[in-house]
């Protein structure tokens, strides 16, 4: 069973997508929607952490709508108006 939710992506464009959520009631990932498994080094220090994803959800997503881009604000420096 598909859960859709609305998603705000950034990559490569500001987009509103439609995305698969999850299942809350997983007993394997308990609706994190994967599993972390760290790892260590050769001396056995940590080195990181590995992602696995579970297979109550699919990690798809649809773009909807492309998002403006808002205009950059450039610094105009100090102005000399009194503030009121």
């Amino acid at each position: 069973m598909i859960r859709l939710r609305l998603k705000v992506t950034h990559c490569p464009r500001r987009a509103l997508t439609l995305a698969d959520t999850p299942r809350p009631d997983c007993p394997d990932c308990w609706g994190e929607g994967g599993i972390a498994y760290d790892y260590g080094d050769h001396t056995g220090e940590y080195a990181g952490t590995e992602w696995e994803p579970c297979p109550c959800w699919s990690q798809w997503a649809v773009i909807l709508l492309p998002l403006p881009r808002w205009p950059r604000r450039t610094p105009t420096g100090y102005s000399d108006d009194p503030p009121f």
